[in-house]
């Protein structure tokens, strides 16, 4: 599994897409929390990291599925889902060295975000600390939500050989799980009861839930059990796609 882990960073950082896709990204942060207007703290008047977490999740949204979708989809275009499939490593051991390697390359572009924090600190009064435990909370709601969409976008590259179309199931598949579920539960037909446990499907509420400051365990085994979920729906598509190569 680290030979696996170590492969996929290794040649996300040999392509230009990768650094593109990391750059694009933080350059987006910095142009909606600093200045774009409605969205720019300064504009916004008070300091808080309220608007980049509101932000964060759109924006994933479109960098985790560009990081995954050349996850497998590669693979089986090359042929080398073949060669894998002879190498002493199960395809549990597979799935999940290249969605820890996405993991980590999220976090490593989730990282120099944390600069925000220090230049909100410091623009805040001193009588008027940041709200820490806030921060603390959103940031792990951030990182749970992206290691979800990290899953789906693994899932839906394992589906096809071309990149682009891994890039858009996967895209579809994290906005409509992530707002979805919140959009339906504002129906009007839902509205009498069955509207918030609507909501509870999608990880918009339990983002929020955690954004809120209190790490809530229903909150974090939802996000695991997701994640779990997707990562076991790999395995029965890659079985199920190397068996039909190998037949």
């Amino acid at each position: 599994m680290r030979s696996i882990f170590l492969k996929e960073i290794n040649s996300f950082f040999s392509s230009i897409v990768g650094y593109v896709a990391l750059l694009v990204f933080l350059v987006a942060c910095g142009l909606f929390l600093w200045i774009i207007p409605n969205y720019s703290i300064l504009e916004y008047g008070y300091a808080s990291m309220e608007r980049f977490f509101e932000i964060a999740p759109w924006l994933l949204l479109l960098l985790v599925p560009a990081v995954t979708m050349r996850s497998f989809a590669d693979e089986f275009r090359t042929g080398t889902i073949e060669w894998l499939s002879t190498k002493p490593v199960s395809d549990l051991e597979i799935i999940l060295g290249k969605y820890l390697a996405t993991v980590a390359l999220i976090a490593l572009a989730l990282l120099p975000t944390l600069i925000y924090v220090y230049t909100i600190h410091n623009l805040s009064y001193i009588d008027i600390p940041i709200d820490t435990g806030a921060i603390i909370g959103s940031y792990a709601g951030l990182f749970f939500l992206a290691a979800t969409f990290a899953a789906i976008g693994v899932f839906c590259s394992s589906l096809t050989a071309n990149q682009v179309t891994g890039f858009l199931i996967a895209l579809f598949a994290c906005y409509v799980l992530y707002t979805g579920f919140e959009q339906l539960s504002k129906l009007p037909k839902f509205s009498e009861g069955i509207d918030y446990y609507l909501g509870m499907v999608g990880m918009e509420f339990h983002y929020n839930s955690i954004s809120r400051g209190l790490i809530d365990s229903r909150d974090v085994v939802y996000f695991i059990s997701v994640i779990a979920f997707f990562i076991s729906l790999t395995r029965f598509s890659l079985a199920y796609r190397t068996r039909g190569a190998g037949a």
